[in-house]
């Protein structure tokens, strides 16, 4: 029975994956940062580097290598094929999803004996807003979360026995400090911020505050510092006492303290969340207000108390840490659903839960007739594509499908309904991506830009009014300058592009292509400067 029920598990597994599948081989890359990803990867091939990276000269230490070496690997087997390299690239952010939602189900499996609750549960962490949409993008973010929770469910073996009754103790306790350099490795301090503050404050909590030796102790540290002495050894052979100095303190204490990029308040992530989980942030947050003020009653497992821990101190944590965006939370994400998964589990289901799932619900449910009026109101193509507006309708249809089963008191089928709904729809419509990919990345704009460029022998290419648009670099295979106002005019022949809105209402590229060529492709467009016989 055990392995039947594991079959229909993979089965599930594998629908996660193909309902995602589409959007990874039809969209483009995005221009903030998957193409600069790219760029920075081309030019540590180009340069030898393998620790050390550079985007177009200047030093960039703002993420550790591993994922920039997946990112070498894919672009040295895939080249300039494009489809095939996004392919390749966001298998490292899906399966890591796929691989957390496996790891939690497998650990609330003890506590949650409903098949269809952990189901639920599982469809409710993928659908989040910010955890799918982490699944989809290319960033290093899941693959950190990854081992965060491979981290925390080592040390969750090791502290309920389950490695002794194994006999995987020894394996685990070397395991539980790889996992934590392998997030470090991933992303950054955040790695091994979250495991550190989630053990001690759950074994605070505990009173065995005696026993963080066990897990944090000699042996834990000797691994973590063995390997970072390795790191940043060969980041100092590589690039010397700058670039060390750039990745161990402006990167670390310089985001923390006083951000560079992305500075936000303090209360940043108690609005954000709201959105991050969204469909499900009213039930998951809901639940967890719930369970804290009936604490007493419902916090009885050591299990529940390290998912709340962990949920709350990295929520509280990340709060104080200066840099802050949406995705910074992932960490959080999987234990914010899955102690609601526990508690709903624990206390059965309610009538007012069935109503926090009934009001986005309900929301949704006007995703068709909303379509056709948001179609008339944005510079979008929404319709152009029959997969969009079947799309909106399965998103219509499910929602209220999930509506009558919430009338019926069937809480997990509604979630599971409405869950699946949201998939099918991401899947219809990834095939109408191609039509939006000018508007999502500029693949479109540099093709039609370099055929007009062959065509017409001209060879520089310049950017206006774009930020990170150097990295188009990737797509033209040659450097690209980014001009200024006052530069406009000195250009003599080449090929300028900038956002499509720019023409007719910037008074310096309207001089600079007055009876010039311009073509417009998505969101972009390109003027052809040829002024003269160069």
């Amino acid at each position: 029975m055990r392995k039947y029920l594991d079959t229909i598990d993979w089965g599930r597994y594998l629908l996660l994956f193909i309902a995602v599948l589409p959007l990874f081989i039809f969209r483009d890359f995005t221009r903030n940062n998957e193409l600069r990803y790219l760029s920075i990867a081309d030019e540590a091939i180009r340069e030898g580097h393998i620790f050390t990276f550079y985007n177009h000269g200047a030093v960039y230490a703002d993420k550790p290598p591993l994922y920039l070496w997946l990112v070498m690997l894919g672009r040295m087997i895939f080249g300039n094929h494009t489809a095939g390299l996004m392919t390749f690239m966001s298998l490292f952010s899906v399966i890591p999803a796929l691989f957390i939602l496996w790891i939690m189900n497998r650990w609330v499996r003890p506590f949650v004996n409903s098949i269809p609750a952990r189901r639920a549960g599982q469809l409710m962490l993928y659908t989040s807003v910010y955890f799918i949409g982490a699944a989809v993008v290319l960033r290093m973010d899941m693959l950190m979360c990854l081992f965060i929770v491979l981290a925390l469910h080592t040390f969750w073996r090791i502290y309920s026995g389950a490695s002794e009754r194994e006999r995987h103790l020894v394996r685990d306790r070397l395991l539980f400090p790889l996992w934590v350099f392998l997030a470090v490795f991933a992303k950054g301090p955040v790695g091994i911020l979250v495991p550190l503050v989630t053990v001690t404050v759950f074994l605070v909590i505990k009173r065995q505050w005696r026993t963080i030796g066990r897990y944090w102790g000699w042996r834990t540290w000797g691994i973590l510092l063995a390997l970072c002495a390795v790191w940043f050894g060969a980041v100092y052979a590589e690039g010397g006492t700058a670039y060390l100095d750039n990745l161990l303190v402006k990167q670390t204490m310089g985001r923390a303290v006083d951000a560079f990029h992305h500075k936000a308040p303090f209360w940043y992530y108690g609005v954000s969340i709201w959105y991050s989980l969204a469909p499900w942030s009213l039930l998951a947050i809901g639940v967890l207000a719930w369970g804290l003020y009936r604490w007493r009653r419902m916090v009885t497992t050591d299990l529940e108390r390290l998912f709340l821990v962990a949920a709350l101190s990295t929520f509280l944590v990340l709060s104080m840490v200066s840099s802050k965006i949406q995705i910074y939370l992932l960490p959080a994400f999987p234990f914010f659903i899955y102690i609601a998964v526990l508690w709903i589990a624990k206390a059965g289901v309610r009538r007012w839960m069935l109503w926090l799932v009934g009001i986005p619900a309900g929301v949704l449910a006007l995703t068709f007739p909303g379509l056709f009026v948001a179609a008339g109101r944005v510079d979008f193509p929404l319709l152009d594509s029959l997969f969009v507006p079947v799309a909106a309708a399965l998103i219509t249809v499910t929602s209220l499908v999930c509506l009558i089963w919430l009338w019926r008191g069937r809480l997990h089928t509604a979630i599971t309904v409405l869950a699946s709904g949201l998939l099918a729809a991401v899947f219809t419509v990834s095939f109408a991506v191609p039509l939006f990919n000018g508007y999502l990345g500029m693949g479109n704009v540099c093709s039609a830009a370099q055929a007009v460029g062959d065509a017409a022998r001209i060879g520089r290419y310049y950017t206006y009014g774009i930020a990170r648009a150097e990295n188009i670099d990737v797509y033209l295979g040659r450097g690209v300058r980014s001009l200024e106002p006052a530069e406009l005019d000195s250009v003599q022949c080449g090929i300028i592009i900038t956002f499509k809105e720019r023409i007719g209402t910037d008074e310096a590229l309207t001089r600079a292509f007055a009876g010039q060529e311009v073509h417009r492709v998505g969101d972009y467009a390109f003027g052809v400067i040829h002024k003269n016989d160069e």
